[in-house]
C-alpha cells in the first residue's frame, strides 16, 4: 500500500495483485481522506510533488576586504612522521607556507585564485560538522581549517565533498617533503 501526504491529506492508493506497480491510476480500492478544512486532493495530483526540490545554489567566489585579509588557514598536523604543515590565503593572493619552521611564501594565478575563493563560497560548507574523527584508527593526519569566523577540525575519516575539494585544493600548495 502506498501512503501519500500532501497539504495536510492522507491519501491511500490500494494494493493490487501487481504488488504495488501501476498505483499510479485510481483503482476501486483507493481510500481517500482529507481534515475538515484542508482542500481535498485529487488522486492525480496526490501522486505528483507539491513542491519541486530547488537546486542547490552554485558556489560564488568569497569576497576580498583586503591584501591582509585572511581568507582561510589550513594546519595539517599528525601522522606517523610527526607532520606540522601550515597553508594560508591572503586577499592579496599570496598563499603563505610553513612545514616545521621552513617558511615560504608564493602567489597564486587569478584563476587560482578564484577557484580557491569560489571553493570557499560552496554553500555546501554550512553544513559541514565542526569535527569529525575516527577514535579508532591511529595515525592520521588532522587538518584544521579556519575560514569564514569557523573553525573545522577533521581527519577526513567522513566523506564531506565541499570540504574535501577545500582540503584537496589548499593541500596542493603545501611543501613536498
Amino acid at each position: 500500500m502506498t501512503v501519500v501526504v500532501a497539504a495536510g491529506t492522507l491519501v491511500l492508493v490500494g494494493c493490487g495483485s501487481d504488488g504495488g506497480a501501476g498505483a499510479a491510476e485510481p483503482t476501486d480500492g483507493q481510500v481517500s481522506a482529507s481534515t475538515a478544512g484542508s482542500p481535498s486532493v485529487s488522486p492525480s495530483t496526490a501522486a505528483s510533488p507539491a513542491i519541486s526540490p530547488s537546486a542547490s545554489p552554485s558556489p560564488s567566489p568569497v569576497p576580498v576586504t583586503g591584501p591582509d585579509q585572511v581568507l582561510v588557514t589550513m594546519e595539517v598536523t599528525g601522522g606517523f612522521a610527526g607532520v606540522h604543515k601550515e597553508v594560508t590565503l591572503r586577499g592579496d593572493g599570496t598563499v603563505h607556507t610553513d612545514d616545521q619552521g621552513k617558511r615560504a611564501v608564493r602567489r597564486t594565478s587569478a584563476a587560482e585564485f578564484t577557484e580557491l575563493r569560489t571553493l570557499l563560497g560552496d554553500p555546501a560548507l554550512d553544513d559541514v560538522s565542526d569535527f569529525t574523527r575516527n577514535m579508532e584508527a591511529a595515525d592520521l593526519f588532522q587538518y584544521t581549517i579556519r575560514f569564514d569566523g569557523r573553525t573545522v577540525r577533521t581527519d577526513r575519516s567522513v566523506e564531506e565533498p565541499a570540504l574535501d575539494r577545500l582540503l584537496d585544493a589548499l593541500g596542493e600548495w603545501l611543501p613536498e617533503r
